[in-house]
């Protein structure tokens, strides 16, 4: 949110420094994320003056320009060369001396330069109204009131505005500070803690009255619940123009674009209290009516943005005789809306149900400064101040009379809110004893009224803007964050638990494998578990009638919880890969949401995504892959570092995978790994390839809690290995050969371990080439060379035997 400084200093007097009232703002609760100038016009029209053209003569080389003589002030003449058709002698000019930087439309500066044009020299530049950013005229060069001094600064003429706006980091419970009359109610309690009282000034709307009654808009609420309060006026024989300066620079200044005189009224009053309003073309309201009800669902309807779309069968929309003319507290409509023809408006304040207008919003995918402030709660006691100080400004600025009284439909008072603070509770939370009159004052700063006081407590009435404050505790808080966070004092003494727990702890499990992966490499990710139904198509375990849907999505990207750790990882490689960053290993701890016929389920998982060289460059190492044996490494140490052995393999079931293997345990499957397919990546716009493991964390859990950590001593006798280079049948796995390498010799072959990998040339057609190592070991005694000759002669055989392989 946007708060214009000088906009602040209408409502109470602030000092000049604006970053003195930006810190007060962050302790009050307000975080100002940051300050940035503006300027009514881009660049402050710094360097230009009022020039006096002496001579005009025709230019020696060129036929359209013109070699002029200027007086800029202090008795200095400079000449210019310029090309606009009415440049005369005898005129006042604006001219951009050398050194001034002026701004094209996109807001780029360019900087005058002496500089020669077709041989002669010209030092400066006579500019027009667009050049200067003072209008849309650049025919030819702005000439200004004969009677001005030459050398006067143009931004004294044009009264350049400079302000400094505010950007709030506002939490959505705020709903009372979403107007420069808020946030400077906010300050006027802030600043009364530190000694200094200032008074709020209130825009007057004492002057409101009915010129005449000649124009009657009837008003109905068919359902007042939707609609608690609603408020209109009539305002006739108004021109339609542009907004004056001052109203422009307001709205400039927090980025809102004017528009025209009524609509600007309307987005500045909204602004200025917190109460959005609609102006009706009144001329456009059939039947003089305006009724505020639901439509049967599936009712055509164009918004302002000439997008037609489908009501739904709750939304509130006001409507004339005939036919809708907005969708009430979002958008209004393409036909109502007010332009430079219009003589004749509707002003409309009301207070929306804040439930019905968030979900209105949010179904048609629309999110206005509007539907933002009401989805969150505005004052219903301000409605009609602020209907009064908008039907004046549009009266003031368009020449206009008010035509009828306002008609204000308010069926049920919303009564204020009713707390009993106690004393005890307040010195509890807080942590420190505030004295009674301390608590009474900030009170009072905040507009909540003191009913009564005893010896526990006091009772009191929350103001109808506060609707965040509805218990002792919020009450409490609003103490606390105008006392100032930075006022508690803290005590010497400091007191804390220690709480026993196993070390089999999801979060201490959890820490130890992350530890162990950045050590790898990795960086650790926390993707959003919101994503986009759009998914269940790249993978067929992923079914629509499985998926958890949100009730109120924010959009269609998040309008459902995932059922895979994979889409949610694609997403943020790819957002890597887009900013050259190709060489990615990241993992998260997250979790999937699944609703089956039997009810719905919520499954741990760990995941892991390799892309790229899995290591950087560098002179005394190699670059290599990140592939798939490299993951399977990374996957079999995080098993070994859980004490977690004797795991079977087979391929990997997921149609995810263009390759891919599946670790268990027993009956529990605790691992899938492979190469992501590549109709897969090319969703997400991912050309190089990625490798992805998907842990089934629960079942790790449960296993490392049920592991049994044994010791065995280091072997008092060597190791022997032995290599087969083997030529084999594409068909052939290295499951297969490590599982006829263990049938054969169960007792001395310690480990099997397939390390090179050669399909292509020099070789048989449908053949590959495994090189396979063998490690054998005693325990008791130091193995012969005839021995383990021996035991590779057997497993030659078998193989030669079993998988027609030969050696090479």
């Amino acid at each position: 949110m946007k708060i214009s400084y000088n906009w602040l200093k209408q409502f109470i007097k602030l000092p000049e420094n604006a970053e003195k009232t930006g810190e007060l703002l962050t302790d009050l609760g307000l975080e100002v994320e940051g300050i940035t100038n503006f300027q009514s016009i881009k660049g402050g029209l710094k360097g230009v003056v009022v020039g006096h053209v002496l001579t005009c003569d025709k230019h020696p080389n060129a036929d359209k320009l013109q070699l002029t003589r200027v007086n800029i002030g202090n008795g200095e003449e400079v000449q210019i060369v310029c090309g606009a058709p009415n440049i005369g002698a005898g005129q006042k000019v604006p001219v951009a001396t050398i050194g001034t930087l002026l701004y094209d439309e996109s807001g780029e500066s360019w900087e005058i330069k002496k500089g020669k044009i077709r041989g002669e020299a010209s030092y400066g530049m006579i500019c027009s109204e667009k050049e200067l950013g003072l209008g849309q005229s650049h025919e030819g060069i702005m000439v200004m009131d004969n009677e001005l001094v030459p050398g006067t600064p143009v931004a004294e003429i044009f009264e350049v505005e400079n302000d400094e706006v505010f950007e709030i980091g506002l939490t959505p419970n705020r709903a009372d500070a979403m107007s420069h009359w808020g946030v400077a109610r906010d300050l006027k309690a802030g600043y009364l803690q530190t000694g200094q009282q200032m008074e709020l000034i209130t825009p007057s709307v004492s002057s409101f009255h009915v010129d005449s009654r000649s124009l009657k808009i009837q008003i109905k609420v068919e359902d007042s619940n939707l609609a608690p309060r609603y408020c209109g006026v009539t305002l006739s024989d108004i021109k339609v123009t542009d907004s004056p300066k001052w109203l422009q620079n307001r709205l400039k200044a927090i980025g809102i674009t004017p528009k025209n005189n009524v609509v600007d009224v309307t987005n500045y009053v909204m602004h200025e209290l917190g109460q959005p309003l609609h102006a009706f073309d009144a001329g456009k309201i059939a039947g003089n009516e305006i009724n505020v009800k639901t439509l049967p669902s599936g009712t055509k309807f164009t918004t302002l943005d000439e997008v037609e779309r489908e009501l739904h069968e709750e939304d509130l929309m006001i409507c004339d005789a005939e036919k809708p003319l907005c969708i009430a507290g979002v958008f209004g409509g393409i036909s109502s809306g007010v332009t430079e023809s219009t003589t004749q408006v509707f002003l409309e304040s009301a207070y929306f149900n804040p439930v019905s207008i968030r979900k209105t919003a949010k179904r048609h995918g629309l999110s206005t400064d509007a539907s933002f402030r009401f989805e969150r709660g505005i004052d219903p006691n301000s409605v009609e101040y602020a209907l009064k100080r908008a039907a004046l400004l549009i009266k003031e600025i368009s020449g206009g009379e008010i035509t009828s009284d306002i008609d204000d439909l308010y069926f049920k008072k919303l009564e204020d809110f009713q707390v009993f603070l106690t004393f005890e509770k307040v010195n509890k939370l807080i942590g420190e004893n505030l004295a009674k009159e301390t608590i009474k004052s900030i009170l009072a700063s905040l507009e909540i009224r003191v009913n009564n006081v005893t010896e526990t407590g006091m009772g009191l009435t929350i103001p109808s803007y506060r609707v965040d404050v509805q218990r002792e505790s919020d009450v409490i808080e609003e103490i606390l964050r105008v006392y100032g966070y930075n006022n508690i004092k803290f005590g010497d003494k400091l007191s804390l638990s220690v709480a026993n727990s196993s070390k089999f702890e999801d979060y201490k499990i959890q820490n130890l494998i992350a530890t162990q992966l950045i050590g790898q490499g990795f960086y650790e990710t926390m993707a959003n578990s919101l994503t986009s139904a759009e998914y269940n198509k790249l993978c067929e375990e992923m079914k629509d009638e499985y998926q958890v849907e949100i009730l109120n999505p924010l959009s269609q990207d998040l309008a459902v919880l995932r059922q895979s750790m994979l889409f949610s990882g694609l997403e943020t490689l790819s957002y890597n890969i887009n900013r050259k960053r190709n060489n990615v290993k990241v993992f998260e701890f997250g979790k999937t949401y699944h609703s089956y016929v039997s009810g719905r389920e919520e499954n741990k998982h760990l995941s892991l995504f390799i892309t790229g060289e899995r290591t950087s460059e560098n002179w005394n190492t190699t670059a290599g892959s990140g592939n798939f044996f490299y993951l399977k490494g990374v996957i079999s140490s995080l098993f070994e570092k859980l004490g977690i052995n004797n795991l079977k393999s087979k391929s990997a079931k997921s149609d995810i995978f263009s390759e891919g293997l599946q670790l268990s345990s027993k009956k529990a499957k605790l691992v899938e790994f492979g190469v992501v397919k590549k109709s897969i990546l090319k969703k997400f716009d991912i050309e190089q390839e990625v490798i992805f493991a998907d842990f089934n964390w629960q079942e790790v859990l449960e296993l490392t809690r049920n592991q049994k950590t044994s010791f065995s001593p280091i072997p008092k006798y060597p190791s022997m290995r032995r290599d087969f280079a083997l030529l084999l049948d594409q068909s052939v796995t290295y499951e297969e050969i490590e599982q006829i390498a263990r049938q054969t010799e169960k007792k001395l072959l310690t480990e099997v371990n397939l390390f090179d990998v050669y399909e292509g040339k020099n070789l048989p057609e449908g053949k590959k080439s495994y090189a396979v190592s063998f490690v054998f070991q005693d325990e008791n005694k130091t193995l012969t060379d005839k021995q383990v000759d021996k035991m590779m002669k057997k497993l030659q055989h078998r193989f030669e035997k079993e998988l027609k392989a030969e050696l090479r």
